[in-house]
This record gives structure tokens, sequence and C-alpha cells, in this order.
């Protein structure tokens, strides 16, 4: 693999792109172009995973059944019967190149519990360590709530991020991501390139096949998973799998002459193109691990509503206080996943919002946006022990409860923030690299420098205009000094 990098690649196939729609049967042809793309990219020293729809359609030709059932038993059933032959399948043509596969079943209760996600994760790594090709699925059988995570294209997406993939291929039934529906707009344009998903403007009104349960919106939702752990996706044609191997040679050519140069016979290397397809670029600050699952592998329980100065503090590495918190919503215990959404808060007794160009808030969070979520986090507290204490300093929290398990409502490390995970990466104002809770100097610097910065904006306003900054980041900044001193006490 002289000149090329060793990469992790995940590919995702959906039913209808291996399943004959009418008849329910395998698509040997399109299976074995798959597998031969994946022996090919073996043999170049690349890891392979994949990750294959199909149980159920499957299951329906094994069961001469006509159409997809609507009651969940009987696609559980459907699909226990299905996976044996799909996983045969696969099985059977990799065992022709004398390839080994494995088969890794996963649900959402897997992955919501963090030993049991480690597990997963560290099964797949040993795979490939070995050498194997995963073949990764929902274990359908087991779902209760929903028979797929929503759909294998989310799967795909968290087990990419799960091997810390380079690429994930989604493939579908169309070459590349369209700014209309190209089978109803002759004039519709392929995107190349998507450097912001959230500026993208797309018609995603195409659902997906009567197989699957998927479409080009649940593909757009898995990039945006994907590229947030700092993975490049991928949408390209599945009828046509030897394109996962032309575009990776696209984009990492092994060492050979410069297109353009003219060879002694005079012929000249024409230049290396690649199958259509779109490209979605990653984060240039991924997401791993930890955060990865605090955000996209545990279901949110309920909502926090925190102040700005709340989301100050969270963004310089601090955890979150009880005096930064201004309502909860939703029912959840300990230990539980919430959203966390920043509001404006407005004086006691307004009906109106507060202005969003008030002097002292001016230019300050400026990518924020009043109620939007910028993030996930697991609380310390239940939503009822949290909503007697939101808006009080940790000192008070053992007066109002009986007892104080923490000052934080959610320590830093349980908390993944979205803003620092944008496809194309801005910072805040306001946002440092520091980490306050590593020490209390740190603390007492981010505090004059928080400070320091606000006092340089408000000089470029008129002097009538001139004002403090907003008074929930200097009371958060504080009560987060004041309890990591109490902490730095107690330990010593």
């Amino acid at each position: 693999m002289k000149g090329q990098k060793r990469l992790t690649i995940v590919i995702k196939v959906g039913s209808s792109s291996i399943v004959d729609e009418k008849t329910h049967e395998p698509i040997l042809p399109i299976l074995s172009l798959i597998v031969d793309t994946a022996i090919k990219l073996r043999r170049a020293g690349h890891r392979v995973v994949i990750v294959s729809s199909g149980a159920i359609a499957v299951g329906l030709q094994r069961m001469t059944i006509a159409k997809k059932p609507k009651l969940l038993a009987q696609k559980q059933a459907l699909a226990a019967i299905g996976q044996c032959r799909l996983i045969a399948i696969w099985d059977s043509l990799f065992a022709h190149m004398n390839q080994p596969v494995a088969q890794v079943l996963l649900t959402r209760n897997d992955i919501a519990d963090r030993s049991q996600y480690l597990n997963a994760q560290n099964t797949l790594n040993e795979c490939l360590a070995f050498g194997v090709v995963p073949i990764v699925n929902e274990n359908d059988t087991l779902s209760v709530s929903e028979i797929k995570f929503g759909d294998n294209d989310t799967l795909s997406a968290i087990t990419a991020a799960m091997v810390n993939a380079d690429y994930l291929f989604l493939m579908t039934d169309v070459d590349a991501l369209y700014d209309k529906n190209p089978r109803a707009h002759a004039d519709a344009r392929a995107i190349e390139v998507v450097e912001d998903i959230d500026a993208l403007t797309v018609d995603v009104s195409s659902s997906g096949s009567a197989l699957g349960t998927g479409g080009m919106a649940t593909k757009i939702t898995a990039a945006r998973l994907a590229t947030s752990a700092g993975v490049t996706t991928i949408i390209t044609k599945s009828s046509k799998p030897g394109n996962v191997k032309e575009i990776l040679d696209y984009l990492h050519p092994r060492e050979a002459p410069v297109q353009g140069t003219v060879f002694t016979n005079g012929s000249v290397l024409p230049e290396r193109q690649a199958p259509l397809h779109t490209r979605f670029v990653p984060t240039g600050v991924p997401m791993r691990n930890r955060a990865f699952w605090i955000s996209h592998g545990l279901v949110p329980h309920g909502t926090i509503y925190i102040d700005r100065g709340a989301a100050t503090a969270l963004h310089n590495k601090a955890g979150l206080l009880p005096v930064g918190i201004v309502e909860v919503s939703g029912t959840f215990a300990q230990q539980e996943a919430v959203r966390l959404v920043v509001v404006d808060r407005q004086p006691i007794g307004s009906l109106s919002p507060a202005p969003s160009d008030e002097p002292g808030q001016r230019n300050y969070f400026t990518l924020l946006s009043k109620g939007e979520e910028i993030g996930r986090a697991l609380v310390n507290y239940s939503s009822e022990q949290v909503a007697l204490v939101k808006g009080l300093r940790s000192t008070e929290i053992s007066r109002v409860l009986g007892y104080a398990d923490s000052e934080y409502v959610a320590y830093r490390e349980n908390v993944s923030l979205n803003i620092e995970h944008r496809s194309r990466p801005e910072t805040p104002v306001g946002i440092g690299s520091r980490t306050p809770e590593g020490s209390i100097s740190d603390l007492r610097d981010l505090r004059t420098e928080v400070l320091a910065g606000m006092h340089r904006r408000e000089t470029s306003m008129d002097m009538q205009d001139l004002q403090s900054p907003p008074q929930q980041v200097q009371d958060h900044l504080q009560e987060t000094e004041e309890v990591e001193v109490a902490r730095t006490i107690a330990e010593h």
C-alpha cells in the first residue's frame, strides 16, 4: 500500500440495494460486487465494515409473504428468520475469497449503556485487528420501540464513530445529493461537496423504498452525525459498488506520474476523475468517544433551560451549576441524558422577550439564538430535584434537598456541546481555550478575561451605552470559582 494511507471504511447498504423490491430475492450481482470491492480494499491494506439492512426483506422471501407487515411482533419474527439467511449469504460470498466475516447485531439499549457501548466498540476494533470484515445490523428481534434505530443510516453513522472511521459510504439509488428531486425535476443539479450541513438547502421529499425505512433526509442526518465525529461521509450509487474504491483512489492517489505528464510516446496522462458523488466534509474539531456517546448514543429524557452565563461557563470547560438553570421540562432521573437549551432570562413580570440588542448583551454569544439546543448532558440530580434548586447557589443544595451529592447539576466531562463540532467550525465570542476546572487560578484568570473582553467590546459604543457585562455571566463565574475553592480545601 505504498503511497496510500491505511483507512477505516464503513459501507452502508440498504434493503432496496441488495434485495429485489418485488420478489424479495437477494440481488446476487450487487452483493457480489460489494464483496469484490471490500476484498480489493482489504488487499490494499484498508479496514472495512459493512452495515447491512435486509433481514426483514429476506425473511419475507423465505416465508413467501408479499409485503412487510405492520405489527411489530411480525416484523421481529421476519427479522429473526431473515437475518440467518442474510448473514449466510454474506459469509458464503466472502468465503469464496477466503475472507472471514463477523456478525454484529446492535440495539439502542446496547449503546445507551456506557459499558456495553465500549464493549461493542472493542469487539469491532478487535475484529478489524484480526483482518475480519464485520457485518453490522440492528438486532431487530429485540427492538421494541421501533424496528430500527430510526434507520440503518443512523446506525452506520454511530458505527463509523465507534471505530473512528475515515470514511462512511452511504449507498443509495441515486448517484449524489441533488438540490431538487432528480426524479421530478430534469434541471436538478448534483451537489458534489457539502462543507456546512446547516447551510444546506435541498429537496428531501423523496422517502425510502417499500422495503427500507430511510430516504435522503435520513442520509443527511447520518452525515451530520458522522461528520461531527470527524468522518468524511459520501453518498454514491448503490448499483455501482466499485465507485467506493474509485472515489478513494481519487481522494488518496497512489504515487504516480503527475497529471498532464507527457510520455516519450507523446501520450498525455489524462486528469483523474471520480464517479459522481456527494462528499460531506467533516468538522475540524471532531467529537470523540464519550462526547459522541452522550450526544448521539443516548435518548434525552427531558430538557434543562440555561442562561447565557451558564452556556459561557460550559464552553469554557466548567460544569453546570444550579445558579445558571432557568427552567426544567420532562421527567428524568439521576444519570439520565437531557437536552441543554440556552435562553434569555426575562425580568420578573415581563410579558415581552428581552431585547436582543440590549447594550450589555450586544455581540455576546451571537451564534446562539433564543431557545437553541446547544448540547446534551448526563445529570447528577432528577428533574424534580433540579426544579427545586434551579437558580440557587450550590451551597444551598443541601438546605433545599437535605443532602448534596455534588455542587454541579452536571459535571463538565458529562456534557457534550454541539456548537463546538459544526461542519465548518466557528468560534463564538467569549469562547477561549482555557479549562477553568484545571485550577483556581485559571478560574480567576478566566473571569478577568471575560470581563475585560466585555469591556473592550463596550468601548466601541457611545459612552451612554456603557454597561457591565451580563450579570448572569459574572454570577456563574463567581459561583464556579467559589465551588472550586471549596473543593480544593476539602481535598486537602
